[in-house]
């Protein structure tokens, strides 16, 4: 039976055609190995020798094939019983055996290569010669050293990495990715980043798909995302760079998928964003002093304050007096007098209240009337109630209906009480923390000042 009906298929043979045995086949696998191999019968004739092997010494197929041993061609006379010893030791010993030597090339020049070298058995057992698969040691150890490099990173790195494949799913990850995706090297694989990231999971699979696309972005980027679990997760920072990974087998580059590292960020960012808000607040401060000096009324000079303190703090600010100027430590009950506020439609600079002197209608307990009888900072928000709520809440406090945040913060001088500065915030911002009721106790203290100076010069006021 012919070899095309043994193998299963219907090609026919000429009548001139001689049938071909594994020769071709053979020749082929060798001459396409990236590794150079010659081999050696018993007697350490060369009986085979590849493209690589020809590439790496300069010395063809034709003129090694069929020499006895490398002496005096590819390896000095003076190495060659070494060479040859150690070589064709490999048939007696088991396993593979590992050695490094020079060999010479056609021009004479010497390639130090790391060999790996086995017995060849024939159809009765026993060792029939010798294969020697060899390499330049610096490509050997270029590749050793890569590698190591994928093992330590997928082991030891001290930032995370993630290796994506093409469907943008997570093939790898190292140690640190999953302690901050919140789970386990193994739980992750092959799960979509929306089953990982509650928040910032689109920018992230945007960033993939370019890299998959275009290549590599020129620097890293700064992400922020929040990891899915169970509590909620907190928003993280993480400064991501990204790689396109491709296979070095085929003609034309195949992504195999997006080797993405990462490394948490979030404290360096948060205290560069706190560093770059006090910044601004300072400076805010300071121009808000210099305008307020060049006011001739006192009045006007509290305003101006509170202008200066709603850029990039609050939506809406307002200034309440206690009836008849002030009160002291201990003292009961108060009445509040709206003195100014900021318009709740159109921005503009504040405005000063009508001379009425009609007290505000707060209700018991209002968070004004906290901050008075406490003598200090006062946070209120609406909390995670519907839009409706929202509203009727703020409207109960005598506030514009769009307001979800307030932050009341006393005014003293002298020892004395001299009302409430009230900031308030939209849905759009996020709830006062500790350092927004710094800021405003810092800007409370000027327009109490002011308001203090205007009362002096007026004389006082009855109750």
């Amino acid at each position: 039976m012919s070899a095309s009906r043994r193998s299963g298929t219907t090609d026919e043979l000429g009548p001139d055609e001689p049938e071909r045995d594994g020769a071709d086949l053979l020749a082929a696998l060798l001459d396409g190995m990236d590794a150079a191999l010659c081999a050696f019968d018993a007697g350490g004739i060369v009986t085979h020798w590849n493209r690589e092997a020809e590439r790496i010494l300069g010395w063809t197929a034709a003129e090694a094939v069929g020499r006895r041993g490398f002496a005096g061609w590819a390896v000095r006379t003076a190495d060659a019983a070494e060479v040859e010893a150690r070589l064709m030791s490999a048939m007696t010993a088991p396993g593979r055996q590992v050695h490094e030597f020079a060999l010479l090339t056609k021009d004479g020049g010497r390639v130090l290569v790391r060999t790996q070298s086995a017995a060849v058995r024939g159809p009765d057992g026993k060792p029939a010669g010798v294969y020697c698969a060899f390499s330049e040691v610096h490509a050997q150890i270029d590749l050793e050293r890569s590698i190591a490099l994928s093992e330590a990173l997928f082991e030891d790195a001290s930032w995370g990495v993630v290796l994506v494949d093409a469907d943008l799913r997570p093939a790898v990850v190292n140690a640190y990715a999953a302690r901050a995706l919140g789970t386990g090297r193994t739980a992750v694989l092959g799960r979509p980043l929306g089953d990982l990231l509650a928040q910032g999971v689109e920018e992230l699979e945007s960033a993939l798909t370019h890299v998959l696309a275009e290549g590599a972005p020129p620097a890293p980027a700064e992400m922020w995302v929040s990891v899915r679990t169970a509590e909620g997760g907190q928003p993280r920072c993480w400064r991501s760079g990204f790689l396109r990974l491709a296979s070095p087998l085929a003609e034309e580059p195949v992504p195999l998928g997006v080797g993405w590292l990462f490394l948490d960020i979030t404290e360096a960012k948060q205290n560069e964003q706190e560093a770059a808000l006090l910044r601004f607040r300072s400076n805010q401060l300071h121009r808000a002093a210099r305008a307020a000096a060049e006011c001739e009324d006192p009045r006007e000079a509290a305003t101006v304050h509170l202008d200066f303190a709603l850029a990039g703090f609050a939506d809406h600010a307002l200034i309440d007096r206690v009836a008849g100027g002030w009160v002291a430590d201990g003292d009961g009950p108060v009445r509040l007098v709206r003195a100014a506020a900021t318009p709740s439609g159109a921005p503009g600079p504040s405005v000063h209240a009508d001379k009425a002197g009609l007290p505000v209608p707060y209700g018991e307990g209002h968070p004004a009337l906290q901050c008075v009888a406490r003598a200090g900072s006062v946070r209120a928000g609406a909390g995670d109630i519907g839009p409706e709520a929202a509203r009727a809440w703020a409207l109960a406090r005598q506030w514009p209906a769009d307001t979800v945040h307030a932050l009341c913060t006393v005014l003293r001088s002298r020892g004395r009480t001299l009302g409430v500065v009230t900031f308030l915030r939209g849905a759009g911002r996020s709830r006062f923390e500790r350092g927004d009721a710094v800021y405003g106790e810092d800007v409370a203290v000027r327009i109490a000042a002011a308001l203090d100076l205007a009362d002096a010069q007026e004389g006082p006021r009855e109750t």
